[in-house]
């Protein structure tokens, strides 16, 4: 343990208090959301997620597992900027009170930034726990610095960490996510099982900060508007809204109580905006959205994540590569060589992680060659081929070849068919979009039922809502009712 370095110690501690937070953070979170479906089924609604989700609401798993979002994101995040400010004071500063103020000041101000909109208990712990926590792990752990250690020796452990952003930054263009996703993930069992735990888990922690604007269904009431036109009118632009009308006895997300020729909006019992009744029903968007924006508490909370994820995530994983290498390396090395032998190394895996893009890019492909690229021996060509048909949005039908892309067995190449479907319109490609909502894999379901509404037939409807009713997959449920929405059903039919 002692040949571990300290700052991976620290790190994981981190990391562990996260994860006990964000387990209690999305377990709240999923109560919260099981009441709501509970609502909405009663009132009659379709719900998303649908019962077999619900159901599973209370249990332990989806908490935890969606917790590990927030672990790798805000956790990561948080821990490597408390470890890099405990390192730097400590080797750096030589423990300067000063700075040690300004590291309190910074932290205060955080802590502010995230409550600006709103004043959020769970959000704050994570600032308020995780940050000290690492800091004090990092000091403690610490060994006493050789005299004789040379500032370039200090930074050696950097270096190759700056390296590798900068030619990892320089392969960078719009296709690199979807690259590692399509060359990486999908091509082999170990990537399409991270890639099925995370959208499996994903849209737990999704829920957690989602302003109300993106939520997918909402409930609400309203009060003492006895137009009958009026009301019949306001109940209709709601529900268009997805914010769904139950009984006022119950908590909503929003409450609508007419105040003589006003309407006053209501969140929690708080009076939010008001409007008179004709300006809601001329522009019940706009409303909508500065109320959503009015009762985000998560918003400085969201980007803070997403920046973790985008920074801490990275770092957290060259920390624990470092980290396992420097134990390996010990064994057989002196301790004077150690650390320039680990970083060196660590170079080149991260240099080797970039190898399976490499070489997994095919050859790119041109408009006067597709159909060639579509009977390629390689999948990749293939995959690229159906990406430029997607990306010049060219009509499938035409390309005969593509029917030996339904039985593939490559996931990425399903996938792009099925995105390729969404823009055909001849109608001999529709029943082999159709077969695609019966794939096993999730990714392909999904953009299958994108298609679908890409595709503006209603013909589908009943199907959709029939895939979404026995579907036991959250994502895929979530795509489908984005489908019928896309093709102009509203909740209003379904009761």
């Amino acid at each position: 343990m002692n040949r571990i370095p300290y700052i991976a110690k620290a790190m994981v501690l981190g990391l562990l208090t996260t994860q006990i937070l964000a387990t209690v953070h999305v377990y709240l979170s999923n109560i919260h959301l099981h009441q709501t479906v509970s609502v909405i089924a009663g009132a009659g609604y379709l719900t998303i997620p649908n019962q077999y989700i619900a159901q599973g609401l209370k249990d332990f798993g989806p908490a935890f597992f969606g917790g590990i979002f927030f672990t790798l994101s805000i956790g990561t995040g948080l821990s490597a900027l408390s470890a890099a400010l405990a390192w730097f004071w400590n080797r750096i500063v030589s423990r300067n009170r000063l700075f040690l103020i300004s590291v309190a000041i910074l932290w205060i101000a955080l802590l502010v930034v995230i409550n600006t909109q709103g004043l959020s208990w769970i959000a704050t712990s994570y600032f308020l726990v995780v940050p000290p926590v690492v800091f004090a792990a990092t000091i403690k752990g610490m060994p006493d610095e050789r005299l004789d250690r040379v500032w370039l020796h200090r930074l050696v452990p950097v270096i190759p960490i700056i390296l590798l952003t900068i030619i990892w930054a320089a392969q960078s263009d719009r296709y690199l996510f979807l690259d590692i996703r399509d060359y990486l993930l999908l091509s082999n069992p170990v990537g399409k099982k991270v890639d099925d735990f995370y959208y499996r888990n994903t849209l737990y922690p999704a829920q957690v900060f989602k302003s109300l604007e993106q939520k997918t269904l909402k409930t609400c009431s309203i009060q003492g508007l006895k137009d009958k036109a009026l009301y019949s009118g306001a109940k209709r632009v709601l529900i268009n809204s997805d914010y769904l009308l139950v009984t006022p006895d119950t908590q909503v997300d929003l409450n609508i109580i007419s105040e003589q020729d006003r309407l006053g909006f209501y969140h929690n019992g708080r009076r939010i905006l008001e409007n008179s009744v004709q300006d809601f029903l001329l522009r019940p968007r706009k409303v909508l959205q500065d109320f959503s924006a009015a009762t985000d508490t998560y918003g400085p909370f969201r980007q803070a994540t997403f920046l973790c994820l985008l920074i801490g995530f990275p770092v957290f994983l060259y920390v624990m590569v470092f980290s396992l290498v420097h134990l390996l390396t010990a064994l057989f090395a002196e301790q004077k060589h150690c650390l320039v032998i680990t970083s060196a190394l660590c170079f080149l895996i991260g240099l080797a992680l970039l190898a399976p893009l490499h070489i997994g890019r095919p050859k790119p492909v041109s408009l006067s060659n597709v159909a060639q690229a579509l009977k390629s021996d390689s999948w990749q060509q293939r995959v690229s081929a159906l990406r430029l048909i997607v990306n010049k949005r060219l009509e499938i039908g035409k390309y005969p070849a593509y029917r030996t892309s339904l039985t593939s067995d490559h996931v990425p190449e399903r996938y792009w068919l099925a995105k390729a479907f969404g823009l055909s319109r001849v109608t001999k490609t529709y029943p082999h979009l159709l077969t695609l909502l019966d794939d096993p894999h999730p990714n392909i379901v999904s953009m299958a039922f994108y298609s679908l509404g890409q595709r503006g037939n209603r013909q589908a409807v009943p199907k959709i809502m029939k895939k979404i009713e026995t579907s036991d997959h959250w994502y895929n449920q979530w795509y489908a009712y984005r489908a019928l929405k896309s093709l102009g059903w509203r909740q209003s039919e379904y009761q």
